[in-house]
């Protein structure tokens, strides 16, 4: 590489960092999004897009990449239900993840998120590892679900899958609401609604 070629990529460079240095300083660097939240927002889903942002972003979190298989009601995106296959690329590994949210009439969500990844190893060794305190539910001689008291929506499978361990954690939660809505108000006790 000859003189000026070094000296026109150090300058790139310089200026490429000074900037973000001044972007930085005029407006706060956001964190990219999740896929899944773009998605889903972009055809028209709003009331269940806190519970999926929440599950997206833990679901991605620490990933190289990912992107996202969408599918939701075409008539009514925003009443209707989403689900979601996300594929997701860790350093090391290939996981899958699935999200999906269903409003009621309530303004409430019903949430399930699993998240499925082969282990390289024995389900007896992944259980003994990850799983020791866990209640041990044999369905099949090769499938067991095992769940724990203190968080009665989740449950983690493993499937005996030679030479390693298929594992399914899952989570589901009924009536879910964004802690960070605005409460309505409620009409003061004792007073009969106005008519009008």
């Amino acid at each position: 590489m000859t003189a000026l070629a070094r000296f026109t990529a150090a300058a790139c460079v310089l200026a490429m960092a000074g900037s973000a240095l001044a972007q930085g300083v005029l407006a706060p660097p956001v964190a990219p999004q999740d896929t899944l939240t773009r998605a889903a927002a972009s055809v028209g889903v709003q009331r269940c897009l806190p519970a999926i942002t929440r599950l997206a972003t833990l679901t991605v979190q620490g990933s190289r990449a990912h992107d996202v298989l969408l599918d939701w009601d075409r008539k009514r995106p925003d009443a209707g239900p989403v689900f979601s296959l996300v594929g997701i690329q860790y350093p090391n590994a290939g996981v899958a993840a699935s999200i999906t949210a269903i409003p009621d009439d309530s303004g409430a969500c019903t949430v399930a998120a699993e998240r499925i990844s082969v282990a390289p190893f024995t389900c007896a060794s992944v259980a003994e590892q990850e799983l020791k305190n866990y209640k041990r539910t044999p369905l099949l001689p090769i499938y067991t679900v095992y769940t724990d008291d203190k968080e009665p929506t989740s449950s983690v499978s493993l499937i005996d899958s030679p030479p390693g361990c298929l594992v399914i954690r899952r989570y589901v939660e009924y009536g879910w609401r964004d802690p960070n809505a605005p409460v309505p108000a409620a009409a003061p006790a004792g007073q009969a609604p106005k008519r009008r």
